[in-house]
């Protein structure tokens, strides 16, 4: 659709505790106060910044808590919309990996699109939470519990004192070190969630404004009624801040495939060593319960026909293997597998890799291509009670 608008709240307290003039919390809080959704799903800040809570709000005054960015919340929402909220109307803030999740358990028949509103947020990255403690600590010589805020702008990993003194640290130093973004985000080349109604961020944005790309028809109904309604105000990006945010996507988005060349091409293990490194897996199945993508109400793993003895070392191969058959060619490089991997697997860059080999064969990004997959198999969507 490439419709762009800049926004920004109009109830003065939203303006100042929201990200970028509050326009997200304003449109959400206008589908709350209206009664076209039931609530909202989102996160918020809980003992602190690193602390990133889901959160679901029925009640439009509790939003203001919910206001403002937490990039060390790498949280997934697909599968708690799945499992906990695929009957009630909601709006659900989504990072682009968390809009690509929704899309392929929509395809799947998990969740009922026509009851979600997607609000999208532009994402450069994520940071997990005790990374950022210590990189805080290691880098920018501060007590953790000192900052008041972080952001990922200009490359820089920013952090806000309470006194309003910030101090930036270059990304690419962080992650040089071994801190920085999560080893998936490093590898994304999907920033801007276009699969979500609309995708908000800073890039190209005016002060006090947030940029807005609107994807659908939705969408863009959403942002004209929460004008009318009065909470939002609206105006025009110029061509230059429209091209100043296509240079950034693209900036990151070449970083990101230098990345993928690195970590899945050239670093992570093939043939015979691949298969020793998974062969420390202990079957935990964690990666499964965690996937955002897998929501079969039966596992296929569970039936009797792959249950091993206990006593024996287990096949890893089993496992991943039938994983992959069902899984890789979804693979939205959330990171989430490897995130709860207690033995460290590079679980995440093998399904990507799968992914983009899938993809280079039938042109599918997950994700983002509609429809299904190619030579997906109609059994495996069976919703089994």
């Amino acid at each position: 659709m490439d419709k762009y608008i800049e926004a920004k709240a109009v109830d003065n307290d939203i303006f100042e505790r929201g990200e970028n003039g509050g326009a997200v919390t304003a449109l959400l809080k206008y589908l709350l106060d209206s009664n076209i959704v039931d609530g909202v799903l989102n996160v918020k800040e809980g003992n602190s910044v690193y602390d990133g809570i889901p959160t679901y709000t029925t009640d439009g005054e509790d939003l203001i808590n919910t206001a403002g960015s937490l990039h060390c919340a790498p949280t997934m929402v697909s599968d708690l919309i799945a499992r906990y909220l695929n009957d009630e109307k909601i709006a659900v803030t989504t990072k682009p990996c968390d809009a690509m999740a929704i899309d392929e358990v929509i395809k799947r028949h998990g969740i009922n699109k026509d009851n979600v509103y997607m609000i999208g947020l532009n994402c450069g990255g994520t940071v997990r939470p005790t990374v950022a403690e210590e990189m805080i600590e290691l880098f920018y010589d501060l007590d953790p519990n000192e900052v008041n805020s972080e952001e990922i702008t200009k490359g820089n990993f920013t952090v806000e004192l309470e006194n309003g003194e910030e101090k930036s640290v270059k990304i690419d130093q962080l992650e040089e070190e071994g801190f920085g973004r999560r080893e998936n985000c490093q590898r994304c080349e999907f920033k801007i969630p276009i699969k979500a109604d609309i995708a908000c961020g800073n890039w190209g944005a005016s002060d006090g404004y947030t940029f807005i790309q609107i994807n659908s028809d939705k969408g863009e109904k959403l942002v004209e009624d929460a004008e009318k309604a009065g909470y939002i105000k609206t105006k025009k990006p110029s061509e230059k801040q429209i091209n100043i945010r296509s240079k950034i996507e693209g900036i990151m988005v070449n970083m990101s495939k230098k990345t993928q060349e690195t970590q899945l091409f050239e670093e992570l293990p093939e043939g015979d060593e691949l298969i020793q490194v998974l062969g420390r897996c202990l079957k935990c199945k964690r990666c499964r319960d965690v996937c955002p993508i897998c929501n079969c109400n039966t596992c296929r793993l569970d039936e009797d026909f792959f249950r091993e003895d206990p006593t024996e070392k287990p096949d890893a191969l089993i496992l991943h293997g039938v994983r992959m058959s069902h899984m890789a060619f979804s693979c939205v490089n959330c990171g989430q597998c490897e995130d709860v991997c207690p033995m460290e697997l590079p679980i995440a860059k093998l399904y990507q890799k799968i992914q983009l080999k899938y993809r280079e064969s039938t042109g599918y990004k997950s994700g983002i291509t509609d429809g299904k997959p190619p030579m997906y198999s109609g059994e495996k969507e069976e919703i089994l009670d």
